[in-house]
């Protein structure tokens, strides 16, 4: 006999009972498992299904620094191993060589070209799956023994990624090359128009210097010759004077030896003797000591007429003195000055300039720079890009298990719900 419960004495649970809860998903358990393998079949379809993709890379490290010793000894253009990388890293990740590489190797790209899509899309389209990426170390590691630079490539089975990255790597070092060449020559030729225009200014300066030079000589020998001939002028007109004074001092002196009758030269004490000639014993000479200067008119008439006479034909007085000889002399060395005509007939003047000849094999230094910079080392290849033996996606394993979870979870999920479901209708029956 049933026991009969009063409706009003019912009172519902709040709390899960956990063991009709197993219970309940236990009998669902072919729910469950259905989503389960639902859920994984779909798993497993989309990993056998889904494209593959590939990632393959290159890594380069710094070159040697005798690889870069040839470039360096110019003089003219400095690179170092690490700047070097560095470049080949900047031009790695220059979308530029990108397109420029493509440009050149549209066979890499063409399985991904489509119609009315340029070259710019195709490699937008390859990089929208991962694409390209630089790889550098750490910044915050400063050691040189992990400098390195790299690219990666994740691409699909339809393209070539290892020829992609190992050609990139390649028409990038190329172009740094060809970068650095361009450099270099533009640096020379730099160098070589400033020498030129040193030697051209040299040879303007030397040129100035020179005429400045002949007509300082040309001044210096105008003003010493001009005053030569003053200090002459002078000095002859010095001695006209001088030869008119002493006419004049000989006629005054002969007028007064006349007035006294001295005809030939005699002293003070013999004025007044008469003239005594010769005795027994032969001529006698007289002389007298006197510490005072004779007068002019002592000299006889004679003597005074002869030498006036001499002064008025003389023409010159320039034999009387020797310093006219010596003016003469100098205004005669002036008439040709053998330095500015030396100057004058210089011909290559390049040989008198201190400095041209270091300019001028400075600049055939230059000038000989051609080097082959094709072979040029600017980074060392690490690592370059093999085949892949695997794609790295899908991945199948990870995705099945992920697809058996994900389904179980959602097979328990519906389990409980429609377990949930059953227990509030039998509840509300029973009540």
């Amino acid at each position: 006999m049933s026991q009969f419960i009063p409706a009003n004495n019912y009172k519902p649970s709040d709390e899960i009972d956990l063991v009709e809860l197993l219970q309940g998903l236990w009998k669902q358990k072919l729910l469950i498992t259905l989503f389960t393998c639902v859920v994984a079949a779909g798993a497993a379809i989309y990993a056998f299904l889904a494209t593959p993709q590939y990632e393959v890379q290159s890594l380069l490290r710094l070159t040697s620094i005798n690889d870069l010793d040839e470039l360096n000894s110019t003089g003219v253009y400095k690179l170092e191993p690490s700047e070097a990388l560095k470049q080949v890293g900047a031009s790695l990740d220059s979308y530029a060589t990108r397109i420029a590489f493509f440009t050149e190797n549209t066979q890499l790209i063409e399985p991904l070209h489509k119609p009315n899509r340029s070259l710019q899309q195709d490699v937008d389209v390859l990089n929208d799956g991962g694409g390209f990426k630089v790889l550098q170390p750490d910044p915050k590691k400063s050691d040189n023994l992990a400098a390195f630079v790299g690219i990666q490539l994740r691409y699909s089975s339809s393209v070539d990624g290892v020829k992609i990255v190992n050609g990139l790597v390649e028409s990038a070092i190329e172009q740094e090359r060809v970068r650095i060449a361009a450099d270099l020559r533009g640096v020379v030729s730099s160098r070589v128009r400033e020498l030129e225009r040193k030697i051209k200014t040299a040879r303007a300066g030397y040129e100035t210097e020179k005429l400045s030079k002949i007509a300082q000589l040309s001044e210096a020998d105008t003003l010493k010759r001009a005053q030569l001939q003053d200090e002459l002028k002078a000095l002859r007109q010095e001695l006209k004077t001088l030869r008119g004074q002493r006419v004049t001092q000989l006629e005054e002196a002969a007028q007064i030896a006349k007035a006294l009758s001295i005809i030939k030269p005699s002293t003070r004490s013999s004025l007044g003797e008469e003239e005594r000639v010769s005795t027994v014993n032969g001529n006698i000479i007289r002389t007298e000591v006197s510490n005072q200067q004779l007068p002019l008119y002592f000299m006889g008439t004679e003597a005074l007429e002869a030498e006036r006479s001499a002064l008025l034909q003389r023409r010159s007085d320039d034999f009387t003195q020797p310093r006219v000889a010596e003016i003469q002399k100098q205004l005669q060395l002036l008439e040709n000055n053998r330095q500015i005509e030396v100057l004058k007939k210089r011909e290559n003047q390049d040989l008198f300039l201190s400095d041209l000849a270091k300019l001028h094999r400075e600049g055939a230094r230059l000038k000989s720079i051609n080097l082959d910079l094709s072979t040029l080392q600017l980074v060392r290849i690490d690592q370059k890009a093999e085949p892949p033996t695997k794609p790295i996606a899908p991945k199948k394993t990870l995705i099945i298990g992920l697809g058996i979870i994900l389904g179980g979870l959602l097979g328990v999920f519906v389990a409980l719900i429609r377990s949930m479901l059953i227990n509030r209708k039998t509840r509300v029956e029973v009540v």
